[in-house]
């Protein structure tokens, strides 16, 4: 096991600045490459302390916009436009790209696409919700109309 401090929110683990503990090779393999995380050591302590204070001063200001955010994506229903076949089955599956480029091109703000969570994969037209995590306790439903792109 490897002992890592967070740099970056980490879904299903933690948020920046905490203290994990995680098999070598998810640290070796994804979590220190992505930049996700960095090795603990008594030094690395100081950097969680001002990760933390960092985080503190900017989460009074984002739970606001959060909270904004989650308003506006609540309230409305992005339209994505997908090749599909004749049946309503889509080549191929709606991806949170897609998702993150609807509600952009929606004019409904930017939001990152590991925030955002499908239930399961969207390969029919019609209409789906996802999932979009602004914040660790700010949780948005999104409404999504897949139609057929001419």
């Amino acid at each position: 096991m490897s002992k890592l401090i967070l740099t970056n929110e980490v879904s299903g683990l933690g948020s920046a600045g905490d203290v994990v503990e995680v098999k070598n090779g998810y640290a070796r393999n994804y979590l220190i490459p992505q930049g996700f995380a960095v090795a603990w050591s008594k030094g690395g302590e100081k950097q969680v302390e001002q990760i933390k204070s960092a985080r503190a001063a900017r989460e009074l200001a984002t739970l606001e916009e959060a909270q904004a955010l989650k308003a506006k994506l609540e309230g409305a229903t992005v339209k994505l436009s997908v090749k599909s076949g004749s049946e309503g089955r889509l080549f191929g599956s709606v991806k949170t790209a897609d998702v993150v480029a609807a509600v952009a091109a929606a004019g409904l703000g930017a939001i990152d696409k590991r925030t955002v969570e499908l239930s399961a994969p969207i390969k029919a037209l019609g209409s789906h919700e996802a999932t979009v995590r602004l914040r660790e306790d700010v949780v948005a439903t999104l409404s999504i109309e897949v139609v057929s792109a001419k």
